[in-house]
């Protein structure tokens, strides 16, 4: 279902992509999943978090039914030394029941990643582990710096409506088609765009779904992560897919919000 939020490519990848993405470290079950990939949803992120089963099943069986194609499967590490990623990367596909994955994603880098780890990252896809190679981090400056040594096929970057520097900071390097790919994450900034207690006065929380369209509604975000914890958050995160695009008095009230849980909010990263 893209009524709202057509699929998008992925910079250079050239992968063709749902605009929902998935993070699989929160617990949803394998159905929730499923019935997520049924939506269009075909972005699968395994991150590094204990509860990453119901993903890994979910992409288990939808590949033995021959979906494998229609899959992008990205797994992340935040492993610093290239022989440790190798290792926990192909248990990871192991337990997925796939033998390559589309992304590596080198996970937290707020400085450019060693020549070490670069080697071993290049090597795996050397070998067919992977397709393309991604980095996520929290340091807005290093993004323009490595597109411009064209280092990675695509980005997982921080943008919520509480944190919207990525707006001129980070977007520009996406307006091509042979700039890298965007992913955005922590849309909810934490859970608290949610919460009634970081509200300016009189006005009500955000729902995740509209925090999801937030980011959807910039058409250079190619997949907005969602990190649903059971089969009803995940049933609201796909209704994001049919409201589409934010009307403007919409996304008045949503950086209004944003800018006081900026302000009156402590979060990790400010």
């Amino acid at each position: 279902m893209e009524n709202g939020f057509k699929r998008s490519i992925l910079g250079k990848t050239g992968l063709k992509v749902g605009r929902l993405g998935l993070a699989g470290s929160y617990g949803a079950p394998a159905a929730a999943f499923e019935a997520a990939f049924e939506k269009g949803c075909n972005y699968f992120y395994s991150g590094s978090g204990r509860k990453r089963s119901g993903m890994k099943q979910a992409i288990k069986h939808l590949a033995a039914k021959g979906h494998r194609d229609q899959m992008v499967v990205s797994i992340q590490t935040y492993a610093r030394f290239g022989f440790c990623t190798e290792i926990w990367f192909k248990q990871s596909l192991a337990g997925m029941g796939i033998d390559h994955a589309d992304i590596l994603m080198l996970g937290w880098h707020n400085s450019p990643p060693s020549n070490r780890l670069m080697d071993f990252a290049l090597g795996m896809k050397a070998q067919g582990l992977c397709r393309f190679i991604g980095l996520s981090g929290h340091n807005r400056s290093l993004f323009p710096e490595l597109a411009q040594k064209d280092m990675f096929d695509l980005f997982h970057i921080r943008y919520n409506p509480a944190h919207r520097g990525a707006e001129n900071d980070c977007f520009p390097l996406f307006e091509t088609k042979d700039s890298p790919g965007l992913v955005t994450y922590t849309a909810t900034r934490w859970g608290h765009l949610l919460q009634a207690k970081h509200m300016p006065p009189g006005e009500s929380p955000l729902n995740a779904r509209d925090c999801y369209r937030f980011s959807l509604s910039d058409p250079r975000v190619n997949v907005c992560l969602c990190g649903p914890r059971d089969m009803d958050q995940m049933q609201a995160a796909l209704t994001a897919l049919e409201k589409g695009v934010l009307s403007p008095e919409e996304t008045e009230r949503i950086t209004r919000i944003g800018d006081h849980v900026h302000r009156s909010a402590k979060g990790f990263f400010g």
